[in-house]
């Protein structure tokens, strides 16, 4: 208990300890199927399946896989949106025993040429909006069958007849014929194929490659089998207990290809027999009216989608008043941020923290219990955590900063193909995080920068995250990211990269003065330097390898 003071902070009815079954993932949907049949899984553009349905179509494109060739190991990337397409597909590949690699649809052709070869993959489900850009790498990949949907699969009558003069006038409109090595979605849920061959499969095989975000460096496939995945399931549902079985409707907005999404947006609800609205993409009024029509009692998200919801003007109008809970990941949330949502929604903000190497969920703060703005909470149950010195790897004490390292049965087994890499990051059942911590004497852990975006300037330690949160709290500022750039002085500079609010005008030397009068001197920005947006990845986090190089030339 010493060790882990955070045991004492759980909500009374979170456990200190948990049994971790040995269920593959595809359990968790059906389980679900088998308890509420016919309570409505999801809404898509006012089409819905009930769980019963769902799960029969899981079944069926499991079948229609096989009859493909899908194997047990081989890899399938899903190159979707949000979409009963994804959910669909995901837990069909986990059924047949192969592995899902889930892959952003707005990638561009290097990024995607760059995942389908990492991972050896030779089947590929998509969309036909996305098509013609699988087919310009096609030549380059060992990619032998591709299975290509439409968003009209998935509407209801009405919607359907009308897709093809929307789509055609948007010229979103993509023919696709079925030829030998591509097949249509629609087609083969509906086809009659042999009876399915459960293949013999364990809770240590590997179900999904989760590729990183390349924050900074280069993408590497986090692998994560069918017990990571359960486990962190199985934290979560004890974690969260506001929610109730079958009552819960999540608004669906989180990207499901990321690993967040498909835990916090997908996963979760899915195990308690929620309702997902789905939407494949983040319009904030679209937001708002799901939230008042289906009356929306759990929104997950991210920094920057409340940030627009609590800017948007008519935020007013609509009635948001059954949103019980959210939560933030994926990116630091910025105290304004969260303190205005709250006041604008009365729905709880909880931050917590995760990363693609665990499945992903490690911390979050109590529903019921203390909450501390500012941190990201306490390891879930079955996580263990130590913070250790950068330098030495030491073992430090309650609020000395160093290195966040989390061990628990949602830790990754390694990097793809990297084994160097996975000996740097996984060290004697430790998950070396790469982020710098530090943790109360109650167990509450506090991020303070990623290990690498450390700026050490005159020898003193700077944490980019610190100015960034203050200089969001000058007015015009509507979102800003800090950078270190070598000196030959001070070994590094602090560079300020800001974008302005709608309407408003600043300058450098008005920021640079607000820093000096507001921060020590080594912290305030030599430079700053105006952007329109700052650059991030899908998941909202910033993307300062990129404006570090932008910083140097």
């Amino acid at each position: 208990m010493d060790n882990r003071p955070w045991l004492n902070s759980y909500d009374p009815e979170v456990p200190k300890s948990l049994s971790f079954s040995n269920a593959l993932i595809p359990s968790i949907l059906e389980k679900s199927a088998e308890r509420f049949p016919k309570q409505n899984a999801l809404i898509f553009f006012g089409f819905s399946m009930t769980y019963l349905k769902l799960w029969d179509a899981v079944k069926s494109f499991s079948c229609a896989l096989q009859g493909c060739g899908v194997k047990k190991g081989d890899r399938v990337v899903i190159l979707l949106p949000n979409s009963p397409h994804f959910i669909i597909s995901y837990y069909a590949v986990l059924r047949g025993g192969a592995v899902v690699v889930p892959t952003n649809p707005l990638y561009s052709d290097k990024e995607l040429l760059f995942q389908v070869n990492d991972s050896g993959s030779e089947f590929l489900i998509t969309l036909d909006i996305f098509f013609p850009n699988v087919k310009k790498i096609l030549p380059d990949t060992g990619l032998k069958k591709i299975i290509v949907g439409g968003i009209q699969d998935f509407l209801p009558p009405i919607k359907k007849f009308l897709y093809p003069f929307s789509a055609n006038k948007d010229k979103k409109q993509v023919v696709v014929h079925e030829r030998n090595t591509v097949f249509l979605f629609h087609k083969l849920i509906k086809q009659k194929f042999e009876v399915f061959k459960a293949p013999d499969m364990s809770d240590d095989d590997l179900a999904q490659l989760q590729y990183t975000g390349g924050t900074t460096g280069v993408a590497k496939g986090a692998m994560l089998t069918h017990k990571n995945i359960v486990a962190n399931n199985l934290q979560m549902k004890n974690w969260y207990v506001g929610i109730k079985e079958k009552e819960e409707v999540f608004i669906s907005v989180l990207p499901f290809f990321h690993v967040y999404g498909m835990a916090a947006a997908m996963g979760l609800p899915i195990s308690v027999g929620a309702t997902l609205i789905i939407y494949p993409r983040f319009v904030a009024k679209d937001i708002l009216k799901g939230i008042a029509k289906y009356r929306a009692t759990a929104f997950p998200g991210i920094p920057s989608i409340y940030s627009v919801i609590n800017s948007h003007r008519e935020i007013s109008k609509y009635d948001v008043s059954s949103i019980k809970f959210c939560l933030s990941g994926a990116a630091p949330l910025p105290i304004t941020v969260l303190e205005e949502f709250e006041k604008k929604t009365g729905g709880l903000l909880l931050e917590g923290y995760g990363l693609s190497e665990a499945s992903p969920v490690t911390h979050c703060n109590p529903i019921k219990g203390k909450r501390i703005v500012g941190s990201i909470g306490m390891p879930v149950t079955g996580t263990d955590c130590k913070i250790v010195d950068v330098e030495t790897g030491e073992d430090l004490s309650p609020g000395e900063v160093g290195e966040l390292c989390v061990s628990g049965p949602q830790v990754m087994r390694g990097y793809w193909n990297r084994p160097d890499e996975s000996e740097k990051t996984l060290k004697d059942g430790w998950l070396f995080t790469g982020d710098v911590a530090r943790m109360d004497e109650n167990g509450y852990f506090y991020i303070v920068e990623r290990k690498k975006d450390m700026i050490i300037s005159e020898g003193f330690n700077i944490y980019p995250r610190e100015i960034e949160e203050f200089l969001l709290t000058h007015p015009k500022i509507r979102d800003a990211a800090v950078v270190g750039a070598p000196d030959k002085l001070r070994g590094e500079k602090v560079i300020a990269y800001v974008s302005v609010k709608e309407n408003e005008e600043t300058a450098a030397d008005e920021i640079i003065k607000y820093c000096r009068d507001n921060l020590v001197k080594y912290k305030v920005p030599k430079k700053v330097i105006f952007k329109d947006d700052i650059p991030t990845n899908i998941a909202g986090k910033k993307l300062r390898r990129v404006l570090r190089e932008e910083a140097v030339n």
